[in-house]
């Protein structure tokens, strides 16, 4: 369906026809008029769905007949800071065309980088988009006037749960007025997350799209690898691709800070060149990183989930997966970080004895099964991959 049958307001129509945007995803043609209609919503869409879009168009289309004041109206809440700031960009853009003015809060920026979120707190930014941690440090000072606060937007809201936020979450929503219009996203729609819908939405419209399976332009396949021969394979595999052509733009992820910092160590001695990307680093670096890497200065990134979801960089070729992720929808999204835009790429995810299972999930959610490549000759023999299938038959015996 066409932007301008969606009922948003006429100066956004024309700003998004000089954008060259036409056509709206799914999510934005089943989100946009239920937002436009003022009910609240939980809607199921993973990333890459244009899901931003989705409740940034109408948010504006509606501030935009709304009159001046000096107050939040819109408070959009994000789990980490690359989302919030890349929520900003977005709105930034399609606010041009606008009046409305947005600011990011979120932490690890210095003194004067809080003065300056207080101001856009006390003098009343239309859009604040916000990490759950640092909002509730403002809100200690009591000096944010939540009254005029219309809409409050959950983005990635399973991920915000699954890094503990609940609670701030719950305490944030009681501080905001109940005669507001409340939009629930997630990519994932878990019981906690019903919980949380149950407690701070009001007879909400509920939208599920379907799971986006990998696109078909990711090479797939995995190694069965103990844990102690993990670093060394990754050398192995870079140094097999970097014979057939240079390495351009390689993306691993880890599960934990420790394993980014010891791969990205082990493979600056072997010569890769690498960099890597986790909640220790301070936001200036974390900023650094990221434009180092989508500008291709930095060629290997080694990475924890910070940068599985809602973070878009082109041109990745090659996705590995140090460990199965724990969630099989995560992994979807860790590999969709690859083959973007129509390209190819390829991905490679490494399976201990205790991963089977899991890795197990993911092929039943993709409804396809992954490639498993032998070791190389040099490796010690890695797991067996029915090893779960045998225990579950051996348990079903004794009973």
């Amino acid at each position: 369906m066409k932007f301008n049958k969606l009922g948003l307001s006429t100066q956004l129509e024309e700003g998004l026809d000089m954008m060259g945007f036409e056509i709206a995803t799914p999510i934005q043609e089943k989100a946009i008029p239920i937002i436009l209609k003022g009910k609240d919503l939980i809607a199921c869409a993973q990333t890459g769905t244009g899901k931003t879009a989705a409740f940034v168009l109408p948010i504006l289309s509606m501030l935009s007949n709304k009159k001046q004041s000096d107050k939040v109206k819109v408070l959009i809440i994000a789990p980490t800071r690359e989302l919030a700031k890349q929520i900003d960009m977005q709105i930034e853009g399609f606010s041009y065309y606008t009046n409305s003015s947005s600011y990011p809060i979120y932490g690890g920026g210095t003194g004067p980088e809080f003065e300056n979120q207080k101001q856009a707190l006390v003098k009343g930014t239309d859009i604040i988009i916000c990490t759950p941690g640092r909002l509730m440090a403002h809100l200690k000072f009591d000096y944010f006037d939540s009254s005029s606060v219309n809409y409050l937007i959950l983005d990635e809201a399973d991920r915000m749960l699954d890094m503990g936020f609940y609670d701030d979450i719950i305490k944030i929503s009681k501080k905001l007025p109940e005669q507001r219009q409340t939009l629930l996203f997630s990519a994932t729609m878990p019981p906690k997350i019903r919980k949380l819908a149950q407690n701070i939405l009001i007879n909400p419209e509920s939208i599920s799209l379907a799971m986006s399976k990998p696109a078909v332009g990711i090479s797939q396949s995995s190694y069965l690898v103990n844990d102690e021969q993990k670093v060394r394979l990754i050398r192995e595999i870079l140094k097999n691709k970097a014979k057939e052509k240079p390495l351009s733009h390689v993306l691993i992820f880890a599960s934990s800070i420790k394993s980014v910092k010891e791969i990205k160590k082990t493979l600056n001695r072997s010569g890769f060149a690498s960099s890597d990307m986790h909640s220790e680093l301070n936001q200036e670096q974390r900023e650094e990183t990221i434009r180092d890497f989508k500008s291709k200065k930095i060629k290997i990134l080694v990475a924890t989930d910070i940068l599985s979801r809602g973070i878009d960089i082109k041109g990745i070729e090659l996705v590995i997966n140090y460990e199965v992720p724990h969630d099989a929808e995560d992994y979807v999204h860790r590999i969709g970080r690859t083959a973007r835009a129509d390209n190819t790429g390829e991905a490679i995810t490494f399976i201990n004895s205790k991963q089977v299972r899991n890795f197990m999930d993911i092929e039943k959610l993709i409804e396809k099964s992954i490639r498993k490549t032998p070791l190389p000759n040099n490796f010690d023999k890695g797991p067996k991959y029915e090893v779960f299938k045998k225990m579950k038959k051996k348990k079903w015996k004794k009973k």
